[in-house]
Parts: structure tokens; sequence; C-alpha cells
């Protein structure tokens, strides 16, 4: 059964523990406490090496939690690129991003990263798949 606290479902739990061995940023913890754009800029430039990105799946679930978090949401389109490049601003060469969600698109390589796994976590019945994506920054 897929859960709004996807680090605690097992295989990703175990995908978290061997690959950051637990220690990673998260700019979409739970509960939130600030937007993840917001948190991102307030980050150096080519000082993270390990960040799990696991946003809410689509646009009306992240409207959702932010607004219930009391945070204003603009649902422009462009929000998710802008997440993206400001996390490949943050990370070293060398750093390490997995993304969670339906697809397996990632950071990308038009961003320098390239995918070195894919975990595909089931939850059956008619929930969507969490799809995991482990890439490296070059």
């Amino acid at each position: 059964m897929p859960s709004h606290k996807t680090f605690t479902i097992k295989p990703i739990r175990e995908l978290l523990e061997r690959e950051f061995n637990n220690d990673f940023i998260d700019p979409f913890p739970y509960p939130f406490d600030k937007d993840a754009l917001i948190y991102l800029k307030s980050i150096e430039s080519n000082s993270v090496e390990k960040l799990a990105f696991d946003p809410p799946y689509s646009a009306r679930q992240l409207k959702e939690m932010y607004q219930s978090a009391g945070f204003s949401y603009d649902t422009k389109s462009s929000y998710w690129s802008e997440l993206k490049d400001e996390i490949t601003r943050i990370m070293k060469k060398g750093g390490k991003v997995i993304s969670f969600g339906w697809n397996s698109m990632g950071m990308g390589k038009n961003r320098g990263f390239e995918i070195v796994e894919i975990l595909l976590v089931p939850h059956g019945g008619n929930h969507n798949d969490t799809i995991c994506t482990v890439e490296i920054k070059h």
C-alpha cells in the first residue's frame, strides 16, 4: 500500500540505507515546514552530495499539501523545472540524487545526470507504482 511517508516503505527504506546511509537532503520533508523551492535556494552551490527528491507526484497533490501547511501555491508548470534547476545547482559533481515518482525521468541528462539504477516499487491493486531513479551528477 502506498504511503505519503515514502521513506518508510520497505524497499525504498532499504534503497536509502544502501545508497545514502540515511544521511541526505530532503526538500520535501514530512510534515512540510517550508516551500521546497525557497529551501533549495537557501543552499550553497555545489555543496550537496546526497539528495532525495520526493515531491508530491502531481500538481494537485502539491497544491493540497502546501495549502494544508498554510503555504501559498503558484500553480505554474515551471515549478517542477525550477526545483530540478536548483537541485542541479546545489549538487556536487559526483553527487547522487534519488528521485521518486510515477515516471523514471529523474533529473535528466540535459542537467548533467546519468541514471545508474531504477527501482520499481509496486503497491498492488489500483495504486500507482513508485519509480525510484538513482542518478549521479557529472
